[in-house]
C-alpha cells in the first residue's frame, strides 16, 4: 500500500491536511470523500510504498506430470487426442469478426452527447442545485454524482460526468470546469476558485446563480425595448417594397398616355419604382455587400472603435450604452471582489464583460494604475463618460470603509432601474419617429399616384 498526502476542506469551511494509506489514488480519494471531506489536492509521498510490496515471492515450482493411463480407443500405437486440448486448439481458431449492430447507435449518441453545446440555462440550473446540495452538508463529489445521474440532456449529462470525473481524481472544481470555457465563463471559473480557496463554494455558487439571473434580465430588457421598433421597421419595409415593385406599376401604363405633362412627384415615385423593379437585385446585392462590409470593419480594433466612438457620441443612445456598460461591470466586479478575487484579477475579468473596446481601455488604464498603488476611484476618474463623478465619490468612500463590494452591487442595483428608464424612453422616442418616417414614405407614393387623377381634367387639356 502507498501512502497519500491529502489536502481537504470540510463541511465548515476549513483547510485540513492528512495522510493516508491506501492501494490507489482513488482509493485515497475515496476515503477522504467517505470522511464528509471535499479534497483539493491528494498526492502520493515519494517511498511510501512498504519494502514488502517491492519484494516479489519466485513463482512455485510445478510439480512432474504424471502420465495418463491410456484411454480405450488408443489401439494400434494411435494415441487420441485429449477433448481439453481440442477445445483449446478450437479456441485459439480465430473467430470470424461478428457485425457491431450498436456501435452506430452508440456513435450517434456519443456525437448528440457535445459536452460544448451546453445551454447556459442548463448551466444556471446546475450551478443553483450544486449551491443548494453543499449548503446542505452533501460533499461536492456525491453532489457532482447526483447531478450527473438525474440529467436528462445528453450534452449537459456528459459535461457533468465530465467534470465529477475529474473532481473525483483529484482535481480542483475550477481546474475541472475551466477546461469547458463555452460551458464556464472565464467569470465562473475565477468565482469557483476563490470559493474553493476560501471554503465558501456553496456561497459562490449561489452569487453566481444571482449574477446569471440579474444579467439575462438585464438583457431581455435590452431585447423587449427593440422588439416593437425592429417589428414596425420591417413591417414598413415590406410595405414600400410592395408599393414600389407591384402596387406603381400598375399605375405607370396608365401614366404613360399623359406624357410629360405628370406632377414632379409622380415622376419621382415612377422613377424610383422602376429603379427598384429593373435594378432591385443590383440594390439588394449592394445592401448585402454593405453589411459583410460592416460586419468586417466591426471585426477589426480599428473599425470596431470607429463604430463604438459614434455610438457613444449619439444624444440618447450613446448614454444608453455607457450605464448598460456601467452596470455590467460594477456587478461583476461587486461579486468577484465579494467572492474573495483578489482586485486587479477582479478588475481583469470585469473588463471583459463591458463589451465595448472603448470603454474597456478606460478599465485598462485603471488596472495599470492600480498595479502601480493608486485608489481604484481615482484611476477610474479619467473616465468620466463611463464613471461619473457620484460613481467616482462613492467608490471613494467605499475603498475607505472597506465596504467596496457592498457599494459596486448596489450602484449596479441602481444604475440598472436608472437603465431601465432610459430604455423605456428611448422606445418611446423611437415608435413615433418610426411612425412618422413611415407615414411620409407610404403618404408621398400614395399622393404621387392620386394627384394625376385629381387633374386629370387639366392633363387632359
Amino acid at each position: 500500500m502507498a501512502t497519500f498526502a491529502y489536502t481537504a476542506i470540510n463541511r465548515s469551511g476549513k483547510r485540513t491536511n492528512g495522510t493516508l494509506s491506501a492501494d490507489t489514488r482513488a482509493a485515497a480519494i475515496a476515503q477522504v470523500t467517505r470522511q464528509g471531506l471535499h479534497p483539493v489536492k491528494v498526492n502520493e509521498q515519494a517511498g511510501g510504498r512498504g519494502a514488502a510490496a517491492a519484494v516479489v515471492a519466485p513463482p512455485p515450482k510445478a510439480a512432474p506430470a504424471r502420465p495418463a493411463p491410456p484411454r480405450p480407443g488408443a489401439a494400434n500405437g494411435k494415441t487420441a487426442v485429449p477433448a481439453k486440448a481440442a477445445a483449446a486448439k478450437s479456441a485459439a481458431k480465430p473467430q470470424p469478426a461478428r457485425p457491431a449492430a450498436t456501435s452506430s447507435l452508440s456513435g450517434l449518441f456519443s456525437s448528440a452527447a457535445n459536452p460544448d453545446k451546453v445551454k447556459p440555462k442548463l448551466v444556471e440550473g446546475f450551478t443553483r442545485d450544486l449551491a443548494n446540495l453543499l449548503a446542505g452538508g452533501v460533499s461536492l463529489a456525491r453532489s457532482l454524482s447526483l447531478l450527473k445521474r438525474e440529467a436528462s440532456n445528453p450534452s449537459a449529462k456528459a459535461l457533468w460526468t465530465a467534470v465529477h470525473d475529474d473532481v473525483v481524481g483529484g482535481t480542483a472544481l475550477a481546474d475541472a470546469m475551466a477546461k469547458y470555457p463555452k460551458a464556464f465563463t472565464s467569470v465562473y471559473v475565477a468565482m469557483v476558485r476563490a470559493g474553493e480557496q476560501g471554503g465558501f463554494l456553496d456561497v459562490v455558487l449561489q452569487q453566481i446563480t444571482d449574477f446569471r439571473t440579474r444579467e439575462a434580465d438585464l438583457k431581455g430588457k435590452v431585447k423587449a425595448a427593440m422588439i416593437y421598433p425592429v417589428i414596425l421597421g420591417v413591417f414598413a419595409t415590406g410595405v414600400v417594397v410592395f408599393l414600389l415593385t407591384w402596387f406603381i406599376p400598375r399605375f405607370s401604363g396608365i401614366f404613360k398616355e399623359f406624357g410629360d405633362n405628370l406632377p414632379t412627384i409622380t415622376v419621382f415615385v415612377i422613377g424610383v419604382s422602376n429603379v427598384c423593379r429593373d435594378y432591385g437585385l443590383y440594390v439588394l446585392a449592394a445592401l448585402v455587400a454593405g453589411a459583410f462590409g460592416f460586419k468586417r470593419l466591426s471585426g477589426t480594433d480599428v473599425g470596431r472603435r470607429q463604430i463604438e466612438r459614434v455610438t457613444l457620441a449619439a444624444p440618447v443612445l450613446g448614454r444608453v450604452v455607457a450605464h448598460f456598460a456601467l452596470v455590467r461591470f460594477c456587478r461583476m466586479l461587486g461579486t468577484l471582489v465579494g467572492s474573495g478575487v483578489p482586485l486587479i484579477a477582479s478588475l481583469r475579468t470585469a473588463r471583459e464583460a463591458i463589451g465595448n473596446q472603448t470603454l474597456s481601455d478606460t478599465v485598462s488604464n485603471a488596472i495599470d494604475e492600480v498595479q502601480r498603488g493608486e485608489a481604484l476611484s481615482e484611476s477610474l476618474r479619467a473616465s468620466p463618460r463611463l464613471f461619473p463623478a457620484s460613481v467616482v465619490e462613492t467608490l471613494a468612500v467605499s475603498e475607505e470603509t472597506g465596504r467596496l463590494d457592498k457599494e459596486l452591487l448596489r450602484l449596479a442595483a441602481s444604475y440598472e432601474a436608472d437603465l431601465d428608464r432610459q430604455l423605456r424612453m428611448l422606445v418611446a422616442i423611437t415608435e413615433p419617429l418610426l411612425l412618422f418616417v413611415m407615414a411620409s414614405i407610404i403618404g408621398t407614393i400614395v399622393v404621387g399616384m392620386l394627384l394625376p387623377v385629381f387633374n386629370m381634367s387639366q392633363i387632359i387639356k
